[in-house]
């Protein structure tokens, strides 16, 4: 992913070079050829970082439903082919958990697999229009990061790249060290609503019956 290459390659695709972009950024999302890090850093790069933004969150959002709706329609078997079943087994909890917020945090954690969690909601209950919603919001603050990093480089504005850079490296830092806590946290979050839900649906079955 040399970013003079794709610089060349985007800029020779004339009007037709938006749509290249956002089409990088769905195949990323939905087959993973390169880090998602590099074509967001890159559309900040070459189209600033309002135009660079837009253009990701287009491209990401539709990357992120593809991937959705493959799983939806494919089923498991499919979704197997691209996750590891260890990954599988960790975010298992998420086909059964309802809770949206849970989702968003893990889309909203820096070093979270976004790609694959697209292809395991797939599998689960949440609704598109819900996933939508919150694979995006979840991605924006990532995305607004690296848009900024790549239009900073572009006009040699190397001491806000410098100053981004440092809270870039906080956040990641702080995220890889409490990563498997938080997740831990997860799973017991939702273990404790499943039985809660669990306890208020015999409740109502008990009312029911007398």
């Amino acid at each position: 992913m040399d970013r003079e290459r794709l610089e060349t390659f985007l800029d020779s695709l004339g009007p037709l070079s938006f749509l290249g972009f956002i089409l990088l950024q769905i195949v990323q999302v939905v087959a993973a050829p390169v880090p998602g890090e590099v074509t967001g850093f890159i559309g900040g790069f070459i189209y600033g970082k309002g135009l660079g933004l837009f253009l990701s969150t287009i491209g990401l959002t539709l990357g992120s439903w593809a991937a959705y709706m493959l799983s939806k329609t494919f089923g498991r078997p499919f979704v197997e082919k691209f996750v590891k079943k260890e990954t599988l087994e960790k975010y298992d909890y998420l086909l059964h958990h309802k809770g949206a917020f849970l989702v968003f945090l893990l889309f909203l954690i820096p070093g979270s697999p976004k790609d694959i969690l697209c292809y395991i909601l797939g599998l689960g209950t949440l609704s598109t229009r819900l996933f939508l919603i919150i694979s995006t919001t979840g991605r924006f603050a990532g995305t607004v990061l690296l848009t900024l990093g790549g239009s900073y480089i572009r006009n040699h504005q190397y001491y806000r790249f410098s100053i981004l850079l440092t809270i870039a490296i906080i956040i990641i830092f702080i995220s890889l060290v409490y990563k498997e806590r938080f997740e831990r946290l997860f799973r017991i979050w939702h273990i404790k609503e499943r039985k809660k839900e669990r306890k208020e649906r015999k409740e109502r079955e008990k009312l029911n019956r007398t």
